[in-house]
């Protein structure tokens, strides 16, 4: 994997808010929390969130299983739950593969 090993935390993120949009620090916190936030409310609902550009999260639904414990090779139930998963939008993969020609153009497809 390559790139310098950065983790962006929320300050990161008020931070870059408050450089480029010139709010205070302190409404640059609090407009990051409250989008995290709505994000969170919507996920925790089950619903969507689509991000045009960027990707979407959604929540799904797994169901009771059999796993086996690695170490003993014992089986293990393992409970319904819900997961959170991300898909990313092909503008957002080519952006991270370096490739910065707009998705649809008809220029790219050599098949």
């Amino acid at each position: 994997m390559t790139g310098t090993g950065k983790t962006v935390t929320r300050v990161d993120l008020c931070e870059a808010v408050y450089q480029k949009v010139g709010l205070s620090r302190t409404e640059s916190s609090a407009f990051v929390e409250l989008v995290l936030k709505e994000i969170t409310d919507c996920l925790e609902k089950g619903e969507t969130v689509k991000l045009s550009s960027f990707g979407s999260f959604m929540v799904r639904s797994k169901g009771e299983r059999i796993g086996r414990n690695p170490k003993t090779g014992t089986e293990v139930p393992i409970s319904p739950r819900r997961v959170m998963v991300f898909k990313p939008s092909a503008i957002l993969k080519q952006r991270i593969n370096g490739n910065t020609t707009p998705a649809g153009n008809g220029k790219d497809h050599d098949d």
